[in-house]
């Protein structure tokens, strides 16, 4: 089994490669469980429905032009390509790439308390199909 340092990875937002402000990532895939259960039954029952998937990342803020507020400001309610790697090397079968269509629901641009080093965090909700490449 291959270890990994997660400390290389590739981070994406629309044709922005942003890799270099994230502190952490974290994408989740899911399925919405349906409750199959019938009478009679005596044992919960369920099954796998439509696919769901958000991706969590913590970045360092910059406010430079073209960095990351002006990126992230206009995306807020607008569907937009977004793609995450393990590593920044290229795609392969230990390095698959994880991309699809994603929604920015909010962003906050400021916050913080005296002498923190100035982060925002947001949350990409999916707004179309998760793909996963390996070539």
């Amino acid at each position: 089994m291959a270890e990994l340092i997660f400390s290389d990875a590739s981070v994406i937002i629309e044709s922005n490669d942003i890799s270099d402000h994230v502190k952490s990532a974290t994408l989740n895939y899911a399925a919405e469980m349906q409750d199959n259960t019938a009478m009679g039954d005596d044992t919960k029952s369920s099954f796998g429905g439509l696919k769901t998937w958000s991706l969590e990342v913590e970045i360092k803020q910059d406010f430079a032009a073209s960095d990351i507020d002006s990126i992230l400001f206009p995306l807020v309610g607008t569907a937009f390509t977004v793609a995450l790697r393990p590593t920044s090397a290229v795609v392969s079968a230990t390095n698959p790439s994880y991309t699809g269509t994603g929604i920015l629901e909010s962003y906050p641009p400021l916050g913080g308390s005296v002498g923190d080093l100035a982060t925002t965090s947001i949350t990409i909700q999916c707004a179309g199909t998760l793909s996963r490449a390996v070539s």
